[in-house]
């Protein structure tokens, strides 16, 4: 996966960030959800990378990036510090501005990130959510159902971290097929997800980034609601998935940008880089090269 891109490890303020590069072109930086790593990209990252200078990592807390020690207040793994690792991590490779596409958890990072460097993000592309803000606030029965691990991995530790610990193969394959075409993960893919997500480490601290969007990530949400954004954003979401069912993404997230506000469902479930590569590519290209 990723032939011809360079592998690199960047030491950030607060961690270290595992990553892949290729390609030349305008910056574009790949944000992966949960419980992934950067590997959700290798079906599209290749072709974007004959366009963009393509940058995709794993978050902190995952897959072979740092996973530093956490706080009461949760704070190493709110948004915000996550933010920060992605724009550490562009300026050591010398990309000032760049486009942000971010998947489930990536997305959210990319928000923030949009947020507290707005000088720098040109574009985001967020996929399968609706802001987290929103999420929690108009939370009913129905959606805690349909989204039930946001409300596990949010219980104090290490309740969650000794469940998921005692098969973590198990409960990655579930998550992995949870609204989704298991068949659009491959092998190699899934072995890398189950690699990483073995690690007690990465257990621990992926339960810490869902502590900290239910608590120190609605403080900075509620902080800086008023403040839009003033760059475009485009909006995917899976028709076979959730966030169709309970929001209207395209008002919604008009509500946090005077930017244009585009994009629409595409035929997969959740995971929308790995069953759907050819549609995202090819959305991708039209909103990223609309500028």
């Amino acid at each position: 996966m990723f032939e011809g891109f360079e592998r690199k490890h960047i030491a950030t303020s607060g961690s270290e960030i595992n990553l892949v590069v290729g390609g030349s072109g305008p910056g574009l930086l790949l944000l992966h959800g949960y419980p992934q790593t950067h590997v959700i990209w290798h079906k599209v990252a290749p072709v974007l990378a004959e366009k963009f200078t393509v940058v995709a990592t794993d978050l902190r807390g995952y897959g072979d990036s740092g996973k530093p020690a956490t706080d009461p207040a949760h704070t190493p793994y709110s948004k915000r510090e996550m933010a920060r690792d992605q724009a550490e991590v562009m300026s050591a490779l010398g990309i000032d501005k760049f486009a942000v596409v971010g998947h489930d958890r990536g997305a959210r990072v990319g928000h923030r990130l949009a947020r507290d460097h707005r000088e720098r993000v040109t574009q985001l592309c967020t996929l399968d959510i609706c802001p987290t803000l929103d999420m929690y606030e108009t939370t009913d029965m129905a959606f805690a159902a349909a989204y039930y691990h946001w409300f596990f991995l949010i219980q104090p530790a290490d309740y969650p971290e000794r469940m998921i610990g005692h098969d973590p193969e198990f409960y990655l394959e579930k998550k992995l097929k949870f609204l989704a075409d298991g068949t659009a993960i491959t092998p190699e893919a899934m072995a890398e997800y189950k690699r990483c997500f073995a690690m007690k480490e990465t257990i621990h601290a992926t339960c810490e980034d869902y502590r900290a969007a239910a608590t120190i990530d609605l403080e900075h949400d509620r902080a800086d609601r008023e403040q839009l954004l003033d760059i475009p954003i485009h909006a995917l979401w899976g028709e076979k998935g959730i966030i169709g069912r309970f929001y209207e993404p395209l008002a919604v997230w008009q509500r946090y940008t005077i930017g244009a506000v585009t994009g629409s469902a595409v035929p997969s479930g959740h995971y929308i880089p790995e069953e759907v590569p050819g549609r995202l590519v090819e959305e991708l290209k039209d909103f990223l090269g609309s500028e």
